[in-house]
């Protein structure tokens, strides 16, 4: 089996990972902990989400934490938004990336941004088109794509629709997200075999979560198939707040460590990694679920 040698990770720590916290951190315990991250290499930071305070108070800092983020042009920071009036405040900060993301699922999208599908998708082009005004790149992900707890199953041609929708809007990355953690290696290749023809050349990446075990599986089977884009959050940290047993995403640490087995580089040192887990760790009071934040 031949793997790409590079593969890129997001992490998403400090945005899906704090989101599900009890605890919230202040802006300068978040600064310490992105600081963290970019000292370990890690060359894209998802940093915040642009979202109601009252429904994601973990998130209410967005601008302090964006106005206080280092300055270099060698990381990707990026914020999340679910509708127009996130991605005008997303705009009014030094941002440079943003993600527009919107949900396969009805009930999902109902729950998450108050909209149907369709009602986000057409919100979702209104947020693109103010992003590339104000000379933004834009990360396009689509929750659910794997499946939702709610509906179960989420149709191939629906996803493989908002995937369109997005490429045809001209988003700088298309990212397939597994918000419930119910994929299964079959449902990535079947995802995957959809979208990657149309997309081309263009990037393509996968946020997993581990939910049920299964996110290194689903990672293995998507660098089968020529993906090297994904998102992991340190120590396992994340879940969704709409979503009933959500849990973390791929642990940072133990993504690295897997890649690590297989030649690939990523160009991040997971021991300093780890060591931000183990910091994060004693701070919000529990363990985390990674596996390799322990031992490095």
């Amino acid at each position: 089996m031949v793997f790409a040698k590079h593969v890129f990770i997001t992490e998403v720590g400090p945005r899906d990972g704090l989101q599900m916290e009890k605890l919230v951190l202040s802006t300068d315990q978040k600064t310490r902990l992105i600081n963290g991250l970019v000292n370990a290499g890690v060359g894209a930071v998802q940093v915040a989400s642009f979202v109601h305070p009252g429904k994601v108070p973990q998130m209410a800092d967005a601008e302090a934490v964006i106005d206080a983020l280092p300055p270099t042009d060698a990381v990707e920071f990026s914020a999340l938004t679910l509708n127009l009036k996130g991605m005008e405040r997303a705009c009014r900060t030094t941002i440079r990336w943003i993600e527009v993301s919107l949900s396969a699922s009805e009930t999902q999208s109902l729950k998450n941004s108050g909209m149907s599908v369709d009602e986000a998708l057409a919100e979702a082009s209104a947020m693109i088109d103010l992003a590339r005004q104000e000379g933004r790149k834009v990360r396009g992900s689509i929750q659910c794509s794997f499946g939702c707890v709610n509906e179960c199953e989420i149709e191939v041609s629906q996803v493989q629709r908002l995937a369109g929708k997005l490429l045809n809007k001209g988003v700088d990355r298309l990212v397939l997200a597994d918000t419930t953690g119910m994929a299964t290696p079959p449902a990535v290749r079947q995802n995957l075999a959809a979208v990657l023809p149309m997309a081309g050349d263009f990037p393509v990446g996968l946020h997993l979560h581990d939910t049920r075990g299964m996110g290194l599986v689903n990672l293995m089977t998507a660098l089968e198939m020529g993906i090297s884009h994904f998102d992991t959050s340190l120590g396992g940290l994340g879940g969704c707040p709409f979503v009933a047993g959500a849990a973390g995403n791929i642990a940072t640490e133990d993504t690295i460590h897997l890649l690590n087995s297989l030649n690939i580089a990523t160009g991040i040192d997971h021991a300093k990694v780890a060591a931000a887990s183990r910091m994060l760790s004693r701070l919000l009071g529990h363990d985390l679920t990674g596996k390799m934040y322990r031992l490095l």
